[in-house]
This record gives structure tokens, C-alpha cells and sequence, in this order.
């Protein structure tokens, strides 16, 4: 048995496509199994990381401005469009694998329609709400077109009808529970705690409001945890010149990276984070309120969509960037404090909408076309 799985670009991507991996070779230790990616995107480190065999292609994404720098990297992206097409057909032909699988991305546009011109089944996961271009052109002849939400069906033209499997969360994370993850960090089961994010990177818009957030909350009886990422290194400066003592504080712990991630989403009463589909599904898994903030130059705007699909279903809220001020998220947490009833039940309903068994169920429908 042979599988080719075509991700690259993010992590995004990438992980669930990991993950099915794994999920196949748990199953037929002896399967054959490929990546396809960038040899400069994240891809080619933590393909061969897990353990799987990996070769690269030279292709990359369009910019959507119309800046000069933007125009000459487009025209130097429609080169690669010259050659890539022939160096799938090389890499499908050596490898001659049973099924090909994209999740979506700039990688998995000619990869998958190179297997699909040459007689390969041919599968696509998308994660959000909102498809990408990618996967919008590839559903119209791919074998199964796979889904996170419902709600991006009525966007594809698909040879038959999708099948919404989820989108694969990190084994730990359906482990864990909010008892036992208080205990283990030592949170006092009565308290209230808030978990806030804007990703590995960090995002300015939350670093800042989380900056006057802590500031109103300092010295009461509330637990901050927040991740300010790569580009938030100025906020523990920025706290400290309020006063806000960070050391030997066990009401806060900012740092640029949440490492246990599972077990700190897990203890939250409240999660305040982009709109991502891995966060979704990672903050649905575990049953948890959230406060989410898109990014606003995701294509399609598709973070937007993805919030939408839980807010729809009283189990999220959303502010659009533009919009949100520290008081908005203030005003939440004070009602997180006199209504913790309403958050949980929010809660529950995004846990009503998780999809525990993703990587199975999208394992199952990669061995059918086999």
C-alpha cells in the first residue's frame, strides 16, 4: 500500500495531514507513505521529524497586494507554475502510490491534480468553513472531498456529495480534563481562569488589549494565562513598567510560547484566540467558551467563517479586529465572574460540535479509494 499526502505552507496543514499518517501506519506498519511540500516552509522539518519519507517541489503561494515587491515575487511564483506540473509527474510516477491526498494549501493544487491526470484516486480535506482557492478548484474531480464544517459544502463543486470528518486534534488534547489539569498546575479548582493566545507568531491586536486586561484585573482573584508569541517580546516590559509584578505570581503566567498547551486550555473558563480551524477544534474538543478574534487578512477572510459556524451555535462569541477594545474583553470577563452557568453551557455546545474521531474517520475514506 502506497499513500502520498500533499501539505505545506503551516503547521495548519501539515499536523492533520501527521496526523492521518500516523493514524495509517498505527494500522499497516508496512504501508508506504510520502510528503510532499516546499523544502522552505515548516514541512520539511517536521515531516521527516515524525518519521516520514518527504520530497520537495518548488512551488509557492500568490501575494494579494499590489505592491512592487509583491508583483515581482507573484511573476517569479507563475515561473515555478512553468515547471512544477512535470516535477509531480516525476515524483507520482517514481513513487506510483495508490491514493494521493491534499489538505489543502498551495502544495496540494498541482500535486493532486498531477495524480489525478495520471489515473491516481485522488482525496482533499478542507479545514474551514470558507475553502481556499485550492480546494474549490480540486473538489470538482477529486474522488472525496473531505470537510471540518458543514458549511463549506455550499462552496465546492464536488463529484459526489462530501463527508464532514473533522479536523484531527492532538491526542493529548482529548485526554485531558479540567479537573485534573488544575490540579496538575496547581490552579485552585474554584477559581476563575482565562487563557489567551494569538498563536506561535503572537498577535499585536490581542497582546495589546491583554496588556490593559491584566492591568484591571491585578490583585483580584483571577488567573491569566497568556502566550504572546514571537512578536510579542516587548509585553513583559510593557507590564512590568505598569507595575505588575511577573515573577513568583500565582495569578499570572505570560510567557511567549503555552507549552502544554492541552492542560492550560483544559483548566481555562474562557479561551481568547484567533479563529484558526486547528484552535477551533482544539478549544471544541475540550468544551470550551471562547472569546474569538479572526485574522483579518486570512484569505477569504476564512477565520471569520470559522468563528461564525460556532457563534451560530451559542457556542463561541466573536469581535472582528477592527472592532475590539480591552474593554469589550473587560466587560466578558466581569460576566465570566456573576454568569459562569452561561459559559459553561457555551462550552458544552462547542464540545456538542467536536469531532473526536477525525483522523480515523478520514483514514477510513483514504484506505476506501484503495
Amino acid at each position: 500500500m502506497k499513500v502520498l499526502f500533499a501539505a505545506g505552507g503551516t503547521g495548519g496543514h501539515v499536523n492533520p495531514a501527521l496526523s492521518v499518517a500516523q493514524e495509517l501506519r498505527s494500522r499497516y506498519p508496512d504501508a508506504e507513505i510520502l510528503f510532499v511540500g516546499t523544502k522552505d516552509k515548516i514541512e520539511a522539518t517536521l515531516v521527516p521529524k515524525a518519521g516520514f519519507d518527504f520530497k520537495s517541489i518548488n512551488i509557492s503561494g500568490f501575494q494579494r497586494s499590489f505592491a512592487p515587491s509583491d508583483i515581482i515575487y507573484n511573476l517569479r511564483t507563475l515561473k515555478k507554475l512553468l515547471f512544477v506540473t512535470s516535477q509531480c509527474k516525476k515524483i507520482i510516477k517514481e513513487f506510483s502510490p495508490d491514493v494521493a491526498v491534499g489538505f489543502g494549501g498551495y502544495v496540494s493544487g498541482p500535486v493532486i491534480r498531477a495524480a489525478h491526470k495520471m489515473g491516481v484516486k485522488t482525496a482533499v480535506h478542507e479545514q474551514n468553513a470558507f475553502p481556499g482557492k485550492t480546494n474549490i478548484a480540486l473538489s470538482k474531480y477529486a474522488d472525496k472531498v473531505m470537510l471540518t464544517a458543514k458549511e463549506a459544502e455550499k462552496y465546492l463543486k464536488c463529484t459526489e456529495p462530501p463527508v464532514v470528518t473533522g479536523l484531527p486534534v492532538r491526542e493529548e488534547i482529548l485526554t485531558e480534563e479540567k479537573v485534573s489539569a488544575r490540579k496538575a498546575l496547581g490552579f485552585p479548582q474554584e477559581k476563575t481562569v482565562i487563557l489567551s493566545t494569538g498563536g506561535s507568531l503572537g498577535a499585536q491586536a490581542i497582546n495589546e488589549v491583554m496588556c490593559d486586561v491584566i492591568k484591571e484585573f491585578n490583585g483580584k482573584d483571577i488567573i491569566f494565562v497568556h502566550g504572546y508569541g514571537q512578536n510579542g517580546r516587548w509585553m513583559p516590559d510593557k507590564l512590568k513598567e505598569a507595575g505588575i509584578e511577573l515573577e513568583n505570581n500565582d495569578n499570572l503566567f505570560v510567557n511567549e510560547y503555552i507549552y502544554d498547551m492541552a492542560k492550560y486550555m483544559a483548566s481555562a473558563d474562557l479561551v481568547i484566540s484567533r479563529a484558526g480551524a486547528s484552535s477551533l477544534a482544539e478549544i471544541q474538543a475540550l468544551g470550551k467558551a471562547s472569546f474569538l478574534v479572526p485574522y483579518p487578512y486570512a484569505s477569504e477572510n476564512h477565520q471569520y467563517h470559522n468563528a461564525l459556524a460556532l457563534v451560530n451555535k451559542n457556542a463561541a462569541m466573536v469581535c472582528e479586529q477592527k472592532d475590539l477594545t480591552s474593554e469589550k474583553i473587560i466587560s466578558v470577563i466581569y460576566d465570566v465572574f456573576s454568569d459562569k452557568e452561561k459559559y459553561i453551557k457555551m462550552g458544552a455546545n462547542a464540545r456538542h460540535m467536536a469531532i473526536c474521531d477525525a483522523k480515523r474517520n478520514i483514514c477510513d475514506i483514504v484506505l476506501s479509494l484503495i
